[in-house]
């Protein structure tokens, strides 16, 4: 059930765009108050669309964490591209934003040229103020409004909180007024299987980062709700070669077990319930060229 509409309420999609490691991701988790996306040090880390969702006080804020853009090499890297690209398209605002310390390096120039042909009204965020002296901050909020008409600049440090809650509160009052579109304590619309699965991919990165290439992913394969109020999940862990899967599982398992129970402390914060979490570790060749992969992810396939 959707909330009731009333002449007050307002309600639209915010899309976040921005080059790899600018922020996105711990921004929409501080906008929320809640973990909503998987954040890691790996770049190309959100692969598909997932909202976080924010009211705040008459308004509700769908947020559209789109995948980093980047310059797109393989096919999976086309596919996220085109998917952040569409996200900032269909929705109702578009927060472009920019790492204060990396400045208008060649990404950011890049993601200014392309946003510009976005319709919608545009909001530059600048993250990461805290790394940056203030001269600096101004003379690039100064550049990038020369750049490209922005409705309104923000400075913010998503990882600190400083400046997150004045951009909530104008981005409630920005979107376009409306009925609430999803219930007021849901906070994300990715489903709890799939929200698993992230977390478990970020505790593999964490812990193998520059051992494990990045075209690795998670499954969950089942989620069963049992009487005394626990949750058992089954996930497995697919990589593309063998000698791949020898470093996840690590020596006597040990690797695996510990990503594990990462996992599942998260997991059991977050449902606020017991889990009982069971990872396998499987290669799947070639994955990267698996149309229903694609699919699994929320991604669209590309042709070439």
């Amino acid at each position: 059930m959707t909330a009731e509409p009333t002449a007050s309420t307002r309600c639209g999609f915010v899309a976040l765009i921005g080059a790899p490691n600018v922020g996105k991701s711990t921004l929409v988790n501080a906008l929320v108050g809640s973990k909503v996306t998987i954040v890691s040090r790996k770049v190309q880390t959100t692969r598909a669309l997932i909202r976080g969702i924010v009211i705040d006080n008459n308004a509700q804020i769908i947020l559209v964490d789109t995948p980093g853009i980047f310059a797109p090499k393989r096919r999976l890297d086309r596919a996220m591209v085109s998917t952040a690209w569409s996200g900032a398209h269909d929705a109702d605002l578009v927060c472009v934003l920019l790492d204060a310390k990396a400045g208008l390096d060649e990404e950011a120039d890049g993601i200014l040229s392309k946003a510009a042909s976005v319709a919608h009204e545009k909001i530059l965020v600048l993250n990461k103020i805290d790394l940056v002296p203030r001269e600096k901050l101004l003379a690039l909020a100064k550049a990038a409004n020369d750049r490209m008409a922005f409705a309104r600049t923000f400075m913010v440090s998503a990882l600190s909180g400083d400046g997150v809650d004045d951009l909530r509160q104008s981005l409630g009052d920005m979107v376009p007024a409306g009925p609430f579109l999803y219930p007021e304590d849901q906070m994300s619309d990715a489903p709890m299987r799939q929200l698993a699965a992230e977390i478990t991919r970020e505790k593999i990165y964490q812990k193998l980062h520059q051992e494990l290439p990045y075209q690795s992913t998670v499954e969950t394969d089942s989620w069963t709700e049992r009487n005394d109020n626990s949750v058992r999940i089954e996930q497995t862990v697919f990589v593309e070669r063998e000698s791949q899967r020898k470093i996840v599982l690590g020596k006597g398992g040990a690797t695996i077990k510990a990503i594990g129970a990462d996992s599942r402390k998260e997991i059991a914060e977050i449902l606020g319930v017991p889990v009982h979490l069971f990872l396998f570790v499987k290669v799947r060749e070639n994955w990267g060229d698996d149309p229903d992969r694609y699919r699994q992810m929320g991604l669209e396939f590309p042709k070439e």
